[in-house]
Formats: structure tokens, C-alpha cells, sequence
């Protein structure tokens, strides 16, 4: 089996590779060969035994898209996107990249499909951004999507793609609109989201973080560990069970900024929430009286995929993931 993903040197790209390369297969079939591709050359997954192939890509550049698919990957994992906060602050950047780069994929792979019946699982990272307020809570699977932001909007666009490419059968494609990554490793990125593992990050380490937003800020919340383990469902799932309803809210947990600081003392103490300085953010805080606050995600469940059920899980997660499992 082959695997192309695009996006391979994001923090998610570099979990499922190395998660791939663990596992050694991917729905019983043994992998053989990855595809890793990214604007900055990824880099490859210790000890896989097949052949990686590395590659600096702007998926948005004219022939891109049909070289990246002339090896016919078997699933393609699309990840690769610019986050919501500069989506919003560069409107010409969010469209070429998040919504052009994806329509020339789509667009490579029917051709290919017109040409010798090539038709990949596709894996398409959406985003819970396409939901924008007023919103109820829980939010409900049949809940439309009327995104107030152009990230959320580009995302939008690109479930529909999705969805139609799929049903005239140019490939089996499926969306996974993921919840908000939390703790995300490393350092603080643009995504106006980021300060969720950013409170938790820094003061795990013992280092001081920002709190742009009040504590009663809502969200829905999954680890890079359930992120990575949405994907791999996704590329091994019967799409028969899912129907043309090709584009899934993923499960997580709803937690308010509040219940993440508490769930920070349980496990790290006073002296790690002593940490988080308050310093309100009027832009980011206009972007977050329109996100979703949590779903039921009920068809994503009853079709197999699972998240965590408490902030502590989560935070324990990034320590034995990230920390060597001590802080």
C-alpha cells in the first residue's frame, strides 16, 4: 500500500506518519511506500522499512497536484492548510491555499479516474470552524453550517467538493472535521485557537503563557492522539456505513477555559496556573463568540470513532506523549 499525505511536516502530519510507521499496515494491508509532502521538506518517520519519498510542495502551483497523484496513491491523507487566524488576516493566501490547493487535488485524481479508473480513499481534514453562531449546545449533526470566518468558509466549500466528487465516484472521499488539538506540542502557531494548549503548554514546562479570552469561553477539544486516531478510522472505514453524508463533526469534550485551568491544577498544581497572564484579545475574542461550543457528534460515534472524556485525559495524554510521561 502507498500513502501520500499532504501536510506531512504539521504536527498531525508528523503523529500519523510515525503512527503509520508503528503500525506497519493500514486496514490489514501492509504499507510499502509513503508519499510525505508539505511547503518545508517533512521529515521521514524513524524506522520505516519501505520507501519515503520526501517532497517541498506548494499544493496551489499549476501541476502540482497531478505529479503528487501520477504514483496513484492508495489513500491520501490531506492535512495541508493555513490556520484560522491567518486565513483571516491574508484573505487571497486562506483561498489559494485552502481552497484552491484542494480543488486541484480533487481535480488530479478525477482526471486520473477518467483516465484508468484510479479512485484512492480520500482523508480530508475539515475543521468545526464551517459552524458559526448562533449556535445551540450541544450542536446537532443535521445543524447547518454558516461559517463566520473565511477559514470556516473555505473549509465549507471544500466538504461540499468533497461530498459531490465522491458521489459521481471519483474517489472515496471522507471529512473529518476535527475538534479543536489540544495539547498541541511545540511552540505557539497563527491559529487564533492556539491559546487552548498554549495555557496548558507552557505552565506544564514552567514557563508563562497568555490568556486572551475570558474563563468562560467555551470549546470542543481532542488530543493529537484521538486527531490522528480520526484519520486513521476514516481511511479504513466501510463508507457504505457513512452514506453521502461524506463529512463527519468529530466526538471530543466541551470544556470552558475555566475547567481546563482547574483540570491544569488537578494535575500540575497552583504553581503551573500561576503561570497564565491574562491579556485580553478584542480580535480574538470577537472570533470566539462564533465558535462551537460542543457536539453530539452522535453518527461519528455510532460509526467508531472515540476521543477523550475529561480535560485531566487530555492533559495526561501530552504528558506521556510529549514530557516522557513526568513533568
Amino acid at each position: 500500500m502507498h500513502i501520500l499525505i499532504i501536510g506531512a511536516a504539521g504536527m498531525v502530519g508528523r503523529k500519523l506518519a510515525d503512527r503509520l510507521t508503528r503500525d506497519g499496515a493500514l486496514g490489514g494491508r501492509p504499507i510499502n511506500a509513503m508519499t510525505l509532502v508539505d511547503v518545508v521538506t517533512p521529515d521521514a518517520p524513524a524506522g520505516f522499512a519501505g520507501k519515503v519519498t520526501l517532497e517541498t510542495v506548494d499544493l496551489s502551483a499549476s501541476g502540482e497536484a497531478a505529479r503528487l497523484i501520477a504514483g496513484r496513491p492508495d489513500v491520501v491523507f490531506h492535512l495541508a492548510a493555513i490556520v484560522s487566524g491567518e486565513a483571516e488576516l491574508d484573505f487571497d493566501k486562506g483561498y489559494r491555499i485552502n481552497l484552491d490547493g484542494t480543488r486541484y487535488l480533487f481535480d488530479a485524481i478525477r482526471i486520473a479516474n477518467g483516465e484508468d479508473g484510479y479512485k484512492p480513499r480520500v482523508v480530508f481534514t475539515s475543521s468545526i470552524a464551517v459552524f458559526g453562531a448562533p449556535l445551540p449546545y450541544p450542536i446537532p449533526d443535521e445543524f447547518h453550517t454558516t461559517p463566520l470566518t473565511s477559514y470556516g468558509a473555505q473549509k465549507a466549500i471544500c466538504e461540499l467538493l468533497l461530498a459531490d466528487y465522491s458521489r459521481r465516484s471519483f474517489f472515496d472521499g471522507i471529512g473529518i472535521r476535527l475538534p479543536t488539538v489540544c495539547i498541541r506540542p511545540g511552540k505557539p502557531n497563527k491559529a487564533a485557537s492556539g491559546f487552548f494548549s498554549n495555557i496548558l503548554r507552557e505552565p506544564l514546562v514552567g514557563q508563562e503563557a497568555v490568556l486572551p479570552v475570558s474563563d468562560d469561553v467555551r470549546h470542543w477539544h481532542a488530543s493529537p492522539r484521538s486527531a490522528v486516531g480520526f484519520l486513521i478510522h476514516g481511511a479504513t472505514i466501510d463508507l457504505d456505513k457513512v452514506g453521502p453524508r461524506r463529512n463527519l463533526s468529530m466526538p471530543g469534550l466541551s470544556a470552558t477555559v475555566g475547567e481546563q485551568i482547574e483540570a491544569l491544577r488537578r494535575v500540575a498544581g497552583d504553581k503551573a496556573v500561576a503561570l497564565i497572564r491574562r491579556e485580553p484579545d478584542e480580535m480574538i475574542m470577537r472570533m470566539c463568540a462564533g465558535w462551537a461550543p460542543g457536539f453530539e457528534a452522535k453518527r461519528a460515534r455510532e460509526l467508531g470513532f472515540t476521543a477523550e472524556n475529561s480535560f485531566d485525559e487530555i492533559i495526561r495524554v501530552h504528558i506521556e506523549d510529549e514530557l516522557g510521561g513526568k513533568l
